[in-house]
């Protein structure tokens, strides 16, 4: 079976460093990788959207632009001699909002992963750019990977795992960072930000069942305790040279909603990790 990825590129840097890292990161699976760049005819996308459409000069040019950018990438990929037979490319201009061309794509491909930079051509100072925050968050069909700039291209070998272990977790959900885990050889280090002081049953049953979820791929349990949720996963992270960290995106959990406001922002400034986002498939 070959897998579908997604990579949603603005043809930035952060974009094409993206591309990059998700075809490491499967270099030794049968893939097919959609590479998407959506485009208006105007910077104010909502009158781009109601006011100009096919066949006037503003939209033939920004589609021009688009399919122009993406024939590019696939260029760049033959001249950087790119010819990895497990690998099929396919290239998809589209005329929409971003997050509702991502989501028609991932209905459209049965897309299973969606891999994407942090920060596009805007604000150089916002690490996670609204675009890839508003797909974390709204595009709750798919998981994603969110590769900062900074970040490393090699296949992970250590991948966290925050848990508060409040909330029951259904083994599908976990299905994804299984996969990377057993497909890079990687351990998963199950990360315990602790608010008191010992664990109550429903806390005891919840890490026990992930005891049991991560039987198979290497695995560690850890307690980290008097530190904010940011400040401790991004200490762990940098004193450990973990290469990602997971987690399951629950509104109003353990994160509160995690991408939305101060947390993504304390993790990802100086962030050299890609992040993979799962979802809650009871939300």
């Amino acid at each position: 079976m070959r897998h579908r990825i997604l990579i949603p590129t603005d043809f930035s840097k952060n974009a094409w460093h993206a591309i990059k890292y998700a075809l490491e990161l499967y270099e030794h699976k049968y893939c097919n990788f959609y590479i998407l760049n959506v485009f208006s005819a105007s910077n104010n996308i909502l009158d781009s959207l109601l006011n100009l459409g096919p066949g006037s000069e503003l939209y033939e040019t920004a589609k021009l632009e688009s399919e122009n950018g993406l024939a590019k990438i696939l260029n760049m990929l033959a001249f950087a001699d790119y010819d990895n037979k497990k690998h099929r490319f396919e290239t998809i201009s589209s005329f929409n909002n971003v997050v509702e061309a991502i989501k028609n794509v991932v209905e459209e491909k049965d897309i299973k992963m969606i891999i994407m930079g942090t920060k596009g051509k805007t604000d150089a100072r916002i690490m996670y750019g609204s675009t890839a925050i508003n797909v974390m968050e709204k595009v709750r069909n798919c998981p994603v990977i969110v590769v900062p700039e900074k970040s490393t291209i090699k296949l992970p070998k250590e991948i966290v795992f925050p848990t508060n272990y409040k909330t029951p977790i259904e083994k599908q959900e976990l299905n994804h960072l299984l996969g990377i885990a057993r497909n890079c050889n990687a351990s998963v280090e199950i990360l315990y930000i602790s608010e008191k002081g010992e664990l109550d049953n429903k806390q005891l049953t919840n890490k026990k069942f992930l005891h049991e979820s991560f039987n198979g791929v290497n695995n560690a349990f850890h307690k980290l305790s008097n530190m904010d949720i940011p400040t401790a996963i991004n200490c762990f992270v940098e004193s450990r040279g973990s290469d990602m960290v997971a987690f399951i995106n629950r509104k109003h959990i353990f994160f509160g909603s995690i991408l939305t406001h101060p947390l993504v922002k304390e993790l990802g400034y100086n962030s050299k990790v890609p992040i993979l986002v799962m979802h809650d498939l009871r939300n």
